[in-house]
């Protein structure tokens, strides 16, 4: 009589966790399928230095070359270690919620006596196996639930491809465009150097005043001190990128950058088919989603389990000197006497509410992100579309037409090199228009499919 329940609780044990660790990697390479698709990248699990030294060969390689923003996120979602651990923090999620679908362990008792009375030794051994009924009626919903949790894990591993590519991408844009001011500085300083050269000079031949002497003195020193603030932040955003790609010293050493931001896209992206999209890819709205149903699911379970909340069967033998062994069974329920389980009816129910008016918050959100990240993204563009159409062909324009009276001898040198000057502000703005695109560009990629980027 107390066979078929052993078979049955160590069958049902077995089956539960022989495909446990199928399922932890079955829940891993789903998010990292669902990462690709969002951004064209697969993160790897590297458990071993094989595999590690095999990723830093990869890595190396994109280093012989200028990075290009592509390669940036490539890097930052396949080699950076504190993505690696974000990774594997969620897979022990995984196992985590794949062991909450486990059954508990049949338990073994065994019980051994010893009477001692008149010089005569009896002794009475109770062998017990025992486990939870409840637990296995009960497995199919907890099972669905676990399937839930591992719903919002996989939806989690592609918010951080997502959130990881985003942040890389941005911190490529800070890093090209700082260099590229850096650069522009120094073509600057070399400008103010030969002005205050010729100033000196002119003045020593008294063809110039201390005044004109001392204001091209004055831009020469500004252009130091510029040249100086821009090669720090410079640097800054070069190592700011270095360590959101997890570079070491010696790779961050060989890390080169283009000269410039790319160019401006020829249209800007169309609001109308973005805002089309931006419910069904949001993946913080899935995620609410998921929650929401394995809320209800769990609702459900409390409602059963708030009654009764354990079951367990045993089958008994129990032998005795001198008399024949003793076989039975043993049933033991907890009886909702004191606790009625309404406080836990109650605290699902509110769960549940919450979740359902989190979703809906959520979605609203989300709509509202996508059209303030799309503002941001189409002002951006506007302004650095400006700047390229029209301030900077105007300033050159206007260069050109100063040269040509230089030519003619209608201007003085210090004439067109005040042109010059005046030409600086045009320039950096116009490096500025355009790095701020580039930001607002990957800041409504993720405001679509994931978590909003702030710009700064």
């Amino acid at each position: 009589m107390t066979r078929p329940y052993a078979v049955v609780a160590v069958l049902s044990a077995l089956a539960a966790g022989g495909c446990a660790s199928l399922s932890i990697e079955r829940n891993i390479s789903d998010g990292v399928a669902l990462a690709h698709e969002k951004e064209g990248v697969a993160p790897i699990l590297r458990w071993s230095d094989v595999e590690r030294d095999r990723a830093r060969a990869q890595v190396d390689k994109l280093l012989e070359s200028p990075l290009s923003v592509d390669d940036a996120v490539r890097i930052a979602v396949t080699f950076s270690g504190s993505f690696q651990a974000m990774l594997f923090e969620s897979s022990a999620r995984s196992a985590e919620a794949t062991q909450s679908a486990r059954l508990p362990n049949p338990v073994w008792t065994f019980e051994r006596l010893i009477r001692r009375q008149d010089g005569n030794v009896d002794k009475d051994i109770n062998r017990m196996l025992s486990f939870s009924v409840f637990d296995v009626l009960l497995l199919p919903a907890r099972m669905r639930a676990a399937d839930h949790q591992q719903q919002q894990l996989r939806i989690g591993i592609a918010a951080d491809v997502v959130d990881a590519a985003g942040k890389a991408r941005q911190a490529w844009v800070r890093a090209v465009a700082a260099q590229q001011a850096a650069h522009y500085a120094e073509q600057v300083k070399t400008a103010a150097d030969a002005s205050a050269d010729l100033a000196r000079r002119m003045q020593q031949v008294g063809n110039f005043s201390k005044l004109q002497r001392a204001r091209e003195q004055a831009f020469y020193a500004d252009a130091v001190a510029q040249l100086a603030r821009a090669r720090q932040a410079a640097s800054t955003a070069r190592e700011e990128l270095v360590r959101m790609l997890g570079l070491d010293a010696e790779q961050a050493q060989r890390l080169t950058l283009p000269d410039r931001l790319p160019d401006l896209p020829a249209a800007p992206e169309d609001e109308s088919v973005l805002a089309r999209t931006a419910l069904e890819e949001r993946l913080d709205v899935r995620m609410a989603r998921a929650e929401l149903t394995y809320l209800a699911e769990r609702q459900g379970l409390t409602r059963v389990t708030s009654y009764v909340d354990g079951l367990k069967i045993a089958g008994e033998r129990n032998s005795q000197s001198g008399r024949p062994p003793q076989t039975g069974y043993l049933i033991e329920m907890p009886l909702p006497i004191f606790d009625f389980g309404d406080a836990r009816r109650a605290q699902a129910s509110a769960a549940y509410m919450a979740a359902l008016n989190r979703t809906a918050g959520v979605g609203a959100r989300a709509t509202s992100e996508v059209r303030e990240s799309y503002s941001a993204y189409r002002t951006a563009f506007d302004i650095a579309r400006h700047y390229r159409d029209e301030v900077v062909p105007l300033r050159k324009a206007i260069a050109d037409e100063v040269l040509l009276q230089y030519n003619g001898m209608l201007i003085g040198v210090f004439e067109l090199l005040a042109d010059s000057r005046e030409q600086i502000g045009s320039v950096i703005l116009a490096i500025d228009a355009q790095r701020d695109f580039w930001l607002a560009d990957a800041a409504l990629r993720a405001a679509l499919v994931g978590r909003p980027l702030g710009l700064r």
